[in-house]
């Protein structure tokens, strides 16, 4: 057995002490409520805050406790024997903290995929999250407090690597406490991250004391002079321009990650202190194909975001990606922020046109291209909202234009004129799914079979004529923004 093998074994043994619980114990504390159970003499072994409580003049049972700095409280006998109060920390960083002390080795990053009370990320790896900091940061108080400096270090190394993809309202709470728990490596780390952010003074101001923006500011101008004098004058414009462009990259990945966190008052920061456009960083598109309808909402709420704003080659604005996706919740609240159903692609398509196509594929080929899975319910529901949105905007443009009102460009179908539909002199069976989803169109298939039913108001554009003869694949507009 090597000198490694040996160790790591000595680790698990001391370990399994702890596991174990009452084996071999001689002291308990309650921590939020709960025991736990360890021993004396490795405690005070390895912890100077333990040696001084354990083994001073007034250690517990020998009169008052003079180490409620520490964190200890009195001791109270519980069932004949006594229970000593740990005050200070959590119940979960003093299992870490112990787990440290037997064993010379503990991981402050949370469990995988285990919920935690602040992320609501789902199936989030806590790798760089804000439960992971707070966790981190309550650990290391943890070490300092109790007088475990080797933990204190380790937690440090631990954190400097968390914060390398934390938000910057993360990183600027680590640089705070480092500041407090004067850890340089820590402070360094974060203060340069800070700088690299972009946020402008006033912004760093309402979060971090003045003297520490003011450093930051020193740092942000000595890396650019640093910068300058290694560029020759010819280089310097197209050097401005790539760093410009860096920064607008990472402004979009920090704005991203927010959106992902259901941070939208980091966003709102954005927009106001560093001037992010978010029509330009494509950030309601993206909301809308990853984000939760309560996050969407929010990001419009802000006024800041055009929501018929065209992106991308094919020039789509959110409510085509909503309808791509066949999400009632993002139709509607797009509808809600006037987002425009009329609104075409370079390739002149509205999103009735994808609905529409969509309705067309499932009904008559079974299947749709690019969606492995599609629920009627949703389809139909999202056909209904876009139908009318569009008469709405319809009738509001004929009354405005004082042209008499015309009948409804998609009138619901009720049971009556189904019944009627059904006995057409065609010998048509009609499918009752098409009259229950309301088709505006009629498909191919049934021109086909000799049916040129046509839309509610008696016309066809010639439009949606030249996407049904074309063969228009709603799966070569979905999800193009990675």
């Amino acid at each position: 057995m090597s000198l490694e093998d040996s160790l790591k074994s000595l680790s698990l043994d001391y370990l399994n002490l702890l596991i174990n619980g009452q084996a071999f114990s001689d002291v308990t504390f309650s921590v939020e409520g709960r025991l736990v159970h360890a021993h004396r003499c490795i405690l005070a072994a390895r912890s100077l805050a333990f040696r001084k409580f354990f083994c001073g003049p007034e250690s517990p049972g020998g009169g008052p406790n003079p180490f409620h700095s520490t964190g200890f409280g009195s001791p109270r006998n519980t069932g004949g024997s006594q229970v000593i109060p740990v005050n200070s920390v959590g119940y979960e960083v003093f299992l870490l903290m112990l787990q440290f002390l037997y064993s010379g080795q503990v991981s402050v990053v949370p469990q995988k995929h285990e919920p935690r009370p602040n992320c609501g990320e789902r199936s989030c790896w806590h790798t760089h999250c804000t439960s992971a900091v707070d966790l981190a940061l309550d650990t290391l108080s943890a070490a300092r407090s109790f007088g475990v400096e080797q933990l204190a270090l380790l937690t440090q190394k631990q954190l400097t690597s968390i914060v390398e993809n934390a938000s910057i309202e993360d990183v600027m709470k680590v640089l705070i406490a480092s500041r407090k728990q004067d850890m340089p490596q820590l402070w360094t780390t974060c203060s340069h991250l800070v700088a690299k952010s972009g946020l402008p003074p006033e912004i760093l101001a309402k979060h971090l004391p003045i003297d520490v923006v003011t450093k930051i500011e020193e740092i942000r101008l000595k890396s650019s002079l640093a910068r300058r004098s290694l560029i020759p004058h010819h280089h310097q414009h197209q050097h401005d321009l790539t760093a410009a462009s860096e920064l607008e990259d990472q402004k979009i990945r920090r704005m991203r990650r927010a959106l992902d966190s259901s941070d939208v008052e980091l966003v709102k920061l954005m927009v106001m202190g560093e001037g992010l456009n978010l029509d330009e960083s494509i950030a309601l598109h993206y909301a809308v194909e990853n984000c939760s309808r309560e996050v969407v909402k929010a990001l419009l709420e802000l006024g800041a975001a055009n929501v018929n704003y065209p992106a991308g080659p094919a020039g789509k604005t959110p409510l085509h990606i909503a309808s791509e996706m066949v999400s009632p919740d993002m139709v509607a609240v797009l509808l809600d922020h006037h987002a425009d159903p009329n609104v075409r692609t370079m390739d002149g398509i509205t999103p009735l046109d994808i609905l529409r196509t969509l309705t067309s594929d499932f009904l008559f080929k079974g299947a749709v291209p690019g969606l492995n899975h599609i629920e009627p319910n949703k389809l139909r529901l999202c056909l209904e909202l876009v139908q009318s949105a569009a008469m709405v905007i319809s009738r509001e443009e004929e009354n405005a234009n004082n042209v008499p009102t015309s009948t409804a460009i998609f009138q619901p179908i009720n049971e009556d004129h189904a019944s009627s539909a059904s006995n057409m002199g065609s010998n048509l069976n009609l499918d009752s799914r098409m009259v229950y989803l309301n088709l505006g169109a009629a498909s191919s298939d049934t021109q086909q079979m000799g049916c040129n039913r046509m839309s509610e108001d008696g016309h066809d554009s010639s439009h949606n004529k030249q996407n049904r003869h074309s063969g228009f694949d709603p799966s070569s507009m979905y999800r193009p923004y990675s």
